[in-house]
């Protein structure tokens, strides 16, 4: 958390990880099936959230413009898959067991 907003969860990880492969945030809007505008507040909450940005712009021209993950970024993306992994190990066998309660439909 980040005052009232999620500095991190889940969606912005993926979608970092979208900016990251397509160079754009509006390709990574794209591909993830959502608005440019949510995307783009997205990131900018995970901008002001962090001592760093995560994300910076480039400005169009010839080459088009485009958005990178810093590399303070990328280290963001890689502590916060380290603990999802770690989460994940953490309840497995409680995932199996609470599966096992579910129909099979």
């Amino acid at each position: 958390m980040f005052r009232k907003a999620i500095a991190m969860g889940p969606g912005k990880a993926d979608l970092l990880r979208a900016i990251d492969e397509t160079g754009s945030i509006s390709a990574a809007a794209r591909q993830m099936e959502m608005s440019y505008r949510r995307a783009w507040l997205l990131v900018d909450t995970m901008n002001q959230a962090f001592k760093s940005p995560v994300v910076v712009t480039l400005t169009g021209g010839k080459a088009g413009g485009g958005a990178i993950v810093t590399e303070f970024g990328k280290e963001v993306l890689q502590r916060y898959s380290d603990m999802e992994a770690k989460a994940s190990a953490s309840v497995a066998k409680e995932l199996r067991n609470f599966a096992d309660l579910m129909g099979g439909g």
